[in-house]
């Protein structure tokens, strides 16, 4: 895939973005504490927070940083602004209006990796970043920028209690191959660990879908 931008044009973006939505980086790390610890608790009220937040992010994404800034680089972003806001609109729908969103999180292999992924994304991430000297404000932030925040939502999801609808993982799934080969283009080795995420993830849900469905037989 051809990059249609220089490394430098991408980072002076961030760096604009960054600048002009400050400090909505702090309310993001603020509500990602929040829904993280909302996984302790399974309830109708803890879920459907998440979802919301989980679709405010994706639309917030796709509106201010897609189509408000990325764009003024790279035309098809208009396009992966539709698409992110879809994903919200997803969220919202089937998290809060159709309540099929359960999350909570248990010690077992698949919610630890969950929590795994949400760690790399709050924390680890910006580590890396600082370290390849992609310091604040030129560097993607969680919870306002798409690579880490698609880890947090794909751990978030591996945290579900119950049988989630697959085709709410497409468009990270998408995003995370077309991020992922952009990256290895851009020297950002930070978001290796989105395509490494999405791989794992995927499996992992398509496994949790499975046994989901096989307790509710045994159960019938």
């Amino acid at each position: 895939m051809k990059v249609p931008f220089t490394i430098e044009q991408f980072f002076d973006v961030f760096e604009a973005y960054n600048t002009a939505v400050w400090p909505a980086q702090i309310a993001a790390y603020v509500l990602g504490v929040i829904v993280t610890f909302a996984t302790i608790r399974s309830n109708k009220t803890s879920s459907r927070i998440i979802s919301a937040t989980l679709g405010l992010f994706w639309v917030w994404m796709g509106i201010i940083y897609h189509i408000m800034h990325f764009s003024s680089i790279n035309p098809i972003a208009r396009l992966f602004g539709v698409l992110f806001v879809l994903q919200g609109i997803l969220l919202v729908a089937v998290g809060c209006i159709s309540d099929r969103l359960k999350f909570q999180f248990t010690i077992k292999p698949i919610p630890i990796i969950g929590a795994l992924f949400i760690a790399y994304s709050m924390i680890v991430y910006p580590l890396i970043g600082t370290l390849v000297g992609h310091s604040y404000p030129r560097a993607p932030m969680f919870g306002v920028a798409p690579c880490p925040t698609t880890i947090f939502t794909l751990g978030l999801l591996l945290i579900a209690s119950i049988r989630i609808p697959i085709y709410i993982v497409i468009i990270p799934l998408l995003w995370s191959v077309i991020a992922t080969t952009a990256a290895v283009k851009l020297h950002v080795p930070q978001d290796f660990g989105l395509g490494v995420s999405a791989i794992i993830g995927i499996i992992l849900i398509l496994i949790n879908n499975r046994n989901k469905k096989d307790k509710s037989i045994s159960t019938d």
